[in-house]
């Protein structure tokens, strides 16, 4: 029988053993896996149908008893949809799935918890915690899929959660359970049978040392969405990210709050993300952030200080570090401002991490009001895109952003050129970073 060595870490395959992938960089990472040859046969045709006559139900999405789940799926649970949730240990994984089966088994459906991590005690004793009941919900301890699919044929659940892809294996392959092929063939499987019985599949998968999610990157191809759980260990926040969504949009996020019960609903999000200081220091700006359809007011804060070696200090919790290197070479490049000695540390409050385009003035505005002292007017935010030449660039959904800071108080708003005016609110219309410098910061 022949084999080959597949890498853990992006899926990679390789004719011999190597002490580093050449596709990912990663060390130690190809396995030995055996090639399994399968005889090809032809089977019967499967009949085509045509769009024009597939009906919609009302009925193909249920809810899942959470609000920022819902939002993050793009409106509920689609029936036969196949969901995979990755994230650290301990990050909340298993309780938001058990909440969630709590609350649909509440409506009349079937849920199958199927557990190759924890015994049917363990998983009773954290119910118990959450103060769940526990009817309609079944519990399954087994790591075999022959022995599991049986299981899924007898009960014929509407929601079914396999906890986790990566300790379950399936006797056809030989490959050690966690392996690349393994998670693949398991993958495929409940991949067909959500399909077939019309079965919403929430799978959990482990996440490797750099925060991805382990198996091979086929298995985010597979399943129709991907969810991360996000959040530090030492926060009681947790932020549910969708990084794919073919039911809804993507990079759509929820926020929860752990606590003794489980993980909370977040009614104020913006909140979160907001020191509680009662006055603005030097280096503190407001963002208006867009996360997938949701405004949310996200605290920018950055530190200027003199360096005390020979090459200053560049440090981003949050936020993308190229961005920070660009904009302070725009501010050093337009503005003359001397930042070559200076330790620069930015970071957004409250754990998010931010990507859009947008925070590029909000972050050069914070370095320079560290830099010069001054701080920021009050009930005041900050948007928009900056070039390498110094203009400012206009951002998308500018009405939605300002209507939400209005609706948490905020007074005034620094914007690029548009036409956006909202009722109350003082809005400064800027189109180069020199405007910026002269309406905020006196010489």
């Amino acid at each position: 029988m022949k084999s080959q060595f597949v890498c853990q870490e992006c899926g990679a395959f390789f004719p011999k053993w190597m002490g580093r992938c050449s596709e990912c960089g990663s060390w130690n990472s190809l396995l030995e896996e055996n090639i399994e040859k399968k005889k090809p046969h032809r089977g019967t045709p499967t009949a085509a149908t045509q769009i024009s006559a597939i009906e919609i139900h009302e009925d193909s999405r249920m809810s899942s008893g959470i609000g920022e789940l819902d939002r993050v799926l793009g409106g509920g649970i689609v029936q036969g949809s196949l969901i995979l949730v990755g994230g650290d240990p301990g990050i909340g994984k298993s309780t938001l799935l058990l909440q969630m089966a709590h609350h649909v088994a509440l409506k009349g459906k079937k849920v199958l918890y199927v557990s190759a991590e924890e015994s049917p005690l363990q998983i009773k004793l954290r119910a118990s915690r959450l103060k769940i009941g526990g009817e309609g919900i079944f519990l399954v301890s087994e790591t075999s899929l022959e022995k599991i699919m049986p299981t899924i044929e007898k009960e014929k659940p509407d929601v079914l959660i396999m906890d986790s892809i990566q300790t379950i294996s399936t006797e056809a392959l030989s490959a050690a359970p966690g392996s690349v092929s393994q998670v693949r063939e398991v993958t495929s499987v409940l991949m067909d049978l959500a399909k077939n019985r019309g079965i919403a599949t929430f799978i959990v998968g482990h996440v490797t040392k750099s925060g991805t999610l382990a198996g091979p990157k086929v298995l985010e191809h597979m399943v129709d969405t991907v969810l991360y759980f996000e959040g530090d260990g030492t926060s009681v926040y947790r932020i549910l990210r969708s990084v794919k969504n073919r039911f809804g949009s993507t990079n759509e996020v929820g926020l929860f709050h752990m606590a003794s019960l489980g993980l909370l609903e977040v009614d104020n999000p913006s909140e979160m993300f907001l020191s509680s200081a009662s006055g603005f220091e030097p280096g503190t700006v407001v963002f208006p952030s867009i996360e997938g359809t949701r405004p949310l007011l996200v605290e920018i804060q950055s530190l200027v200080s003199t360096t005390n070696f020979a090459s200053p200090r560049r440090m981003a919790l949050g936020v993308d570090y190229n961005k920070l290197v660009l904009a302070v070479a725009i501010l050093e490049k337009k503005r003359h401002l001397f930042l070559q000695n200076q330790d620069i540390y930015v970071n957004a409050v409250g754990g998010i991490q931010i990507g859009e385009p947008a925070l590029t003035l909000p972050m050069m505005v914070s370095i320079a009001s560290s830099l010069l002292d001054q701080p920021l007017p009050k009930k005041m935010i900050i948007v928009g895109e900056v070039g390498l030449l110094g203009e400012v660039r206009n951002v998308p959904q500018i009405e939605k952003r300002l209507m939400e800071a209005k609706r948490l108080g905020y007074e005034r708003a620094m914007v690029p050129k548009s036409k956006v005016k909202v009722e109350g609110m003082r809005i400064d219309e800027v189109s180069h970073v020199d405007q910026v410098f002269s309406i905020l910061f006196t010489k």
